[in-house]
């Protein structure tokens, strides 16, 4: 009898090869400053390159005494990239400052990867609302949290998460998350609300 071990090396290297060939969402970094011209979601959107970073307005000084109405990132140096790792790497050898964002703990050097329906939804979710309201980890609080609740019908029909208790506020959001890094508060329809 003979034994086959399936981590041998052959096969994590043919994972491994076969894995970064596979498009998904990564997380990275922009390390320039929140001015920078050339910021990476500006270089990444004239690339043509698939990419997602939460955005909103802002007034912002523009010298002289001048404020001017700016569409900026909320978080200026993350960016959610979809592609395959091979692609990526080439855009971190040749976009200034772009890196990858780390996993901690676990094993070294391994990149944060967010899966396709997750990604899509959070999206989905944050396109569909003019005003989403966004926290970090920290911000978002137990006592924010609510009941656990599925979007049916409208634009953004299967979205999951809970909902978000606000005192004195008479619309109805939704909390969608992408763990460790970000959620955002979504306004749904009532009508649409199911509660699980």
């Amino acid at each position: 009898m003979i034994a086959v071990s399936i981590n041998s090396p052959s096969s994590q290297a043919a994972k491994a090869t076969s894995d970064a060939a596979i498009p998904r969402w990564y997380v990275m970094r922009d390390l320039l400053p929140r001015n920078a011209s050339n910021s990476a979601y500006k270089v990444l959107g004239n690339m043509g390159i698939k990419f997602f970073t939460p955005m909103h307005w802002e007034i912002v000084n523009s010298g002289n005494n001048r404020k001017t109405r700016r569409y900026l990132p909320i978080i200026h140096d993350l960016l959610f990239i979809y592609d395959t790792r091979e692609v990526i790497d080439s855009l971190v050898a040749s976009v200034k400052k772009l890196q990858y964002r780390y996993q901690c703990g676990g094993r070294p050097h391994t990149p944060i990867v967010i899966g396709n329906e997750e990604m899509q939804s959070f999206i989905n979710a944050v396109n569909n609302d003019p005003t989403p309201i966004y926290f970090t980890p920290e911000e978002l609080t137990p006592a924010m949290i609510g009941r656990e609740a599925e979007v049916n019908g409208g634009p953004m029909n299967g979205c999951r998460g809970r909902l978000l208790k606000m005192q004195g506020s008479k619309k109805r959001r939704i909390i969608m998350e992408i763990p460790g890094l970000l959620a955002a508060a979504v306004e749904v329809n009532p009508d649409y609300l199911k509660l699980l």
